[in-house]
């Protein structure tokens, strides 16, 4: 049996990718192997493509999927050929067969199609522990979201707005504006037209400044997201949409008010299983009583994941960007 795979021949740009046919392998002791509906299109793909964060090409990217078991390996006793799982931070998922570890799979509600589940398992849980752990969103919280439109965007904001807390939303255009708005945004920057987003969030806030700045931009926003928090505020940078954040003099915390600076990761934050099926019920919960809306923004065929970077990185797009095997 063979398998097609979006393979990273080499580091570098999205001209590096390649889909290429191999030997279906079987689950070892431990694993199992899934029929994959939908693979997730996420930043940790770029950086992982690039080289930032290093993997021995060549090597099949993608760190997040849906679908049904085809095959469990020795020792696996929760999970059966049947099940419908998805999965995060593992790996080599986007292909028509993944091999993934068994305990990270979780089952996927009756609810939830697959597509549902890749687009929201990976981000949602991120947006869940920014919130819940992170920084303990609580009613009255000012929260400044970046690139609210975007996949993480949306989804954090729903769960801020969930918690009590409100929300000021950067986005790119008008259209991507009314986007956050939609989601449950107090007030909208449109960093398109306004270029002193510190000033912005100040005035919306009565001059305070927001406890917490959840940032996946990076080195495009970092300073105007130190110069939006409150004294003691917490800044979370999960991610570097814009590129990594030059090194920085740790005095500037201090003068600007004793702040906060952290960089998570969801790893850490699914390290365990009862903490992975924790964050994974609640997301999938939320997504089927409807309190938390996935927004698709486009699905591609492997042949043109090119395309579905080109989309995520240009920050064109809005939503969630699905490939389908």
């Amino acid at each position: 049996m063979t398998e097609r795979a979006l393979t990273v021949t080499t580091h570098g740009d999205r001209g590096v990718l390649a889909v290429e046919s191999r030997e279906a392998t079987d689950p070892g002791p431990g694993e199992v192997a899934v029929t994959v509906e939908a693979a997730g299109v996420n930043f940790i793909d770029v950086y992982q493509r690039e080289g930032r964060y290093p993997n021995p090409t060549p090597f099949v990217l993608g760190s997040e999927a849906a679908g049904v078991v085809a095959a469990v390996g020795e020792g696996v006793d929760r999970v059966a050929v049947g099940d419908r799982v998805a999965w995060a931070m593992s790996l080599g998922s986007a292909a028509s067969r993944a091999v993934v570890p068994a305990d990270q799979v979780v089952p996927v509600p009756d609810s939830l199609d697959a597509h549902t589940a890749a687009a929201v398992l990976l981000q949602g849980m991120t947006a869940h522990y920014l919130v819940t752990d992170t920084y303990a969103v609580r009613p009255g919280t000012w929260a400044l979201v970046h690139a609210a439109a975007g996949g993480v965007g949306q989804l954090l904001t729903q769960l801020v707005v969930a918690r009590g807390g409100r929300v000021v939303a950067t986005a790119g255009s008008a259209d991507k504006c009314e986007l956050a708005r939609d989601r449950g945004a107090e007030v909208t920057i449109d960093y398109s037209a306004d270029d002193d987003i510190a000033a912005a969030v100040r005035e919306a806030t009565g001059g305070s400044g927001v406890d917490v700045v959840y940032d996946g931009v990076g080195a495009a926003t970092f300073d105007a997201s130190l110069d939006s928090l409150r004294p003691r505020g917490l800044l979370a940078l999960y991610g570097a949409a814009s590129g990594p954040v030059p090194p920085f003099d740790l005095q500037r915390l201090n003068a600007k008010g004793s702040l906060f600076v952290t960089r998570p990761s969801l790893a850490h934050y699914i390290a365990t299983r009862d903490e992975l099926l924790w964050r994974a019920e609640e997301v999938f919960a939320a997504v089927g009583d409807g309190s938390l809306t996935v927004d698709i923004g486009g699905r591609y065929p492997l042949e043109q994941a090119a395309d579905a970077y080109e989309a995520l990185e240009s920050r064109t797009s809005t939503g969630k960007l699905l490939l389908i095997p």
